[in-house]
């Protein structure tokens, strides 16, 4: 699988990884891991992303720092690599003119149609999160340069993209991977687990109470809806972050195909879309300047957030089957 990309990562002295803007837990999983990679292997390594990281996932920036990038920076780099995206746009307004440098670009994904501009890439949609890509990188080059910190890391890609092992998406080589980290990192799954899920503050617990009282079936009560206003931000001392894992909740419903979480931002509304059925939500995000994979996927709209509920269910509602 990495028969490619890792002497071409190898070949050079110092390396940018970019993670995707609004990171979770796959993405920086990934960078920190294979920064933490090319530095056993004699290479330089920055960590970039153009937005903070959520509190909860703050603790692997101990393992490796995360950067704001700057562009007049970037000059003295040899390549870039970019984990869990597969376009330059998904990583920031920094990221999409790092064409201009020249220099080769890399990807380790697995969302499906990547761009055409990186030199090598390793994308398979079938892996359950990047984090397992990157475990695969390091069994193929040396298993036993796995340690406990990047062991760490690509456990959180793994646990997080997969709803704790909860999706379609864990295969066999799933859970062999999260055992050898477990093994190679000597950690017990609750020493990341509490870390990711076990630390919500209560003005979180009180936002998703607000949120709660928003869910609304629609079509045939298959497909669910659940947004977070500005006013309920102000209202709990909330921000964006503290909105995560707010989807599951009207995916959880019983009879419910899919569902749509809206969060209102300053200027427009961003949309998380889930599936546990046929509806490929995918499909229905890049109708919307989207994407994502065929069960999890996300969007924006511009408008407020009734306009944005009847048009997205519109844009959807092809896809749909009644019963």
């Amino acid at each position: 699988m990495f028969e490619k990309l890792i002497p071409e990562l190898l070949s050079h002295k110092k390396i940018g990884v970019f993670s995707h803007v609004r990171p979770d837990g796959d993405c920086l999983g990934s960078q920190v891991a294979l920064c933490l990679w090319l530095q056993k292997n004699g290479v330089d390594s920055s960590a970039f992303n153009e937005d903070e990281v959520n509190k909860n996932l703050e603790w692997l920036t101990e393992f490796k720092k995360i950067e704001k990038p700057d562009f007049s920076d970037l000059k003295g780099f040899d390549a870039f690599v970019f984990v869990d995206g597969n376009a330059l746009h998904r990583f920031g307004d920094t990221a999409e003119k790092i064409t201009e440098l020249g220099k080769p670009l890399y990807m380790i994904d697995h969302h499906p149609q990547p761009d055409e501009v990186f030199k090598e890439f390793v994308s398979k949609t079938d892996a359950s999160s990047t984090c397992e890509l990157v475990y695969n990188l390091f069994a193929e080059h040396d298993i036993t340069q796995i340690d406990e910190q990047s062991a760490k890391a690509m456990y959180v890609g793994i646990v997080t993209d997969t709803g704790s092992f909860q999706f379609d998406s864990v295969k066999p080589g799933t859970m062999k991977a999260a055992s050898t980290l477990l093994e190679y990192g000597n950690f017990t799954p609750d020493e990341v687990v509490q870390k990711v899920y076990s630390s919500k503050p209560m003005k979180q617990i009180k936002l998703l109470g607000l949120a709660l009282d928003t869910i609304s079936l629609h079509e045939n009560q298959q497909i669910a809806t659940m947004y977070v206003t500005k006013a309920m931000f102000q209202k709990t001392a909330t921000s964006n972050e503290d909105t995560e894992g707010f989807v599951a909740y009207p995916l959880s419903i019983e009879g419910v195909k899919a569902c749509i979480f809206l969060r209102e931002d300053e200027d427009r509304i961003k949309l998380s879309l889930r599936s546990q059925s046929d509806i490929d939500v995918n499909e229905w995000a890049r109708e919307l300047n989207g994407g994502g994979h065929k069960k999890a996927a996300g969007a924006w709209y511009k408008g407020n957030m009734e306009e944005a509920i009847e048009d997205v269910i519109s844009i959807g509602r092809k896809q749909w089957i009644n019963d």
